[in-house]
């Protein structure tokens, strides 16, 4: 028996939070680093409140060369315990400057040294999954084989799956078979981690997630996923020739297939995800005049204990001290 401890993704949601406030402003404006960089500039200052000695092992920005918080920052004010850190400050930044559904702001955090490293890997294959069908599933098998044993699992029929499928030319052949299942598919345009989110969260009618995304985007949700219970395998799937040869020079085995467990090596988990444009997931920023609301996701790993909490900015308050300009 343990007293009740500290719940450092509390502390998260405050940094998920002010990323999402000072974003939203960019929403639909068509400048994705302006609404990248507001974020960046927010959470960086809202990691300096945090007791801990943080180290970004998954950064944002170095695929698309946008701002960053860049890997090996050090975040926090330096004292309390050593955490690995991974934060993606705008996930969707093409939803947020088109003014598009389902961007989000994350941040995970687990103890240090037991958050994998992507390295040159940029993208990877990934099939998520809710608890229920965690034990079922294969990444070398085929889709129809995998859904069948999903539907099974989970208890439906697989005329009722729902699959997330980014809408990317490199899923055409796997956007046919999934039909030729019989499954059903929400197509997104963006939106890696929102969508395994998704697959694992028992109030979203998505059923699982399928298909190419980010590697760093993958880490950030095996947090989230292993947190709750469900199951993501992966494995590299490089894109462009150039990811492909630095693989290669770093001896990587394109081959490996990757659990959640493996990504993410410790129970001791803290997540947190705020929504910035709204949509199916999370709501997003919504500005009162007087201040604004927000949505947020938070999870502790050690507990499995997921909460939905909904804040109310003042900033009549707010401004009168804060460093981060937010009206």
């Amino acid at each position: 028996m343990e007293i009740p401890q500290h719940n450092l993704a509390l502390d998260l949601a405050r940094v998920t939070e002010t990323a999402a406030l000072a974003s939203a402003r960019w929403l639909g404006k068509g400048d994705k680093n302006a609404g990248d960089q507001a974020a960046v500039d927010a959470m960086r200052l809202s990691f300096a409140s945090m007791d801990i000695d943080g180290k970004i092992v998954i950064g944002e920005g170095e695929k698309d060369e946008a701002p960053m918080l860049y890997n090996g920052e050090r975040v926090g004010s330096g004292r309390g315990v050593s955490m690995d850190i991974a934060v993606d400050p705008v996930e969707g930044t093409q939803l947020l400057a088109f003014g598009r559904p389902n961007a989000i702001s994350v941040v995970a955090a687990s103890p240090s040294g037991t958050m994998f490293d992507p390295g040159p890997s940029y993208y990877m294959k990934k099939l998520v999954v809710p608890p229920e069908a965690k034990n079922v599933i294969d990444i070398d098998a085929p889709v129809e084989e995998n859904l069948i044993k999903i539907s099974s699992a989970i208890g439906k029929d697989i005329e009722d799956l729902v699959v997330f499928v980014l809408d990317k030319p490199r899923h055409k052949d796997l956007i046919n078979q999934i039909r030729k299942a019989g499954a059903r598919i929400q197509l997104h345009t963006d939106g890696d981690v929102a969508g395994s989110l998704m697959a694992i969260d028992p109030t979203s009618e998505i059923d699982v997630m399928m298909g190419t995304g980010g590697t760093p985007e993958g880490v950030i949700s095996a947090c989230a996923i292993r947190s709750i219970g469900g199951e993501m395998l992966s494995k590299f799937d490089p894109q462009k020739e150039d990811e492909f040869e630095a693989m290669k020079k770093a001896g990587i085995n394109l081959n490996q297939v990757f659990s959640v467990n493996e990504l993410v090596k410790s129970d001791d988990l803290f997540f947190a995800a705020t929504g910035i444009s709204g949509g199916v997931f999370l709501p997003g920023v919504k500005y009162t005049g007087n201040g604004a609301e927000t949505h947020s996701l938070v999870i502790r790993g050690k507990t499995g204990t997921i909460r939905y909490i909904k804040s109310v900015h003042n900033w009549k308050k707010l401004m009168r001290f804060s460093a981060i300009k937010y009206d």
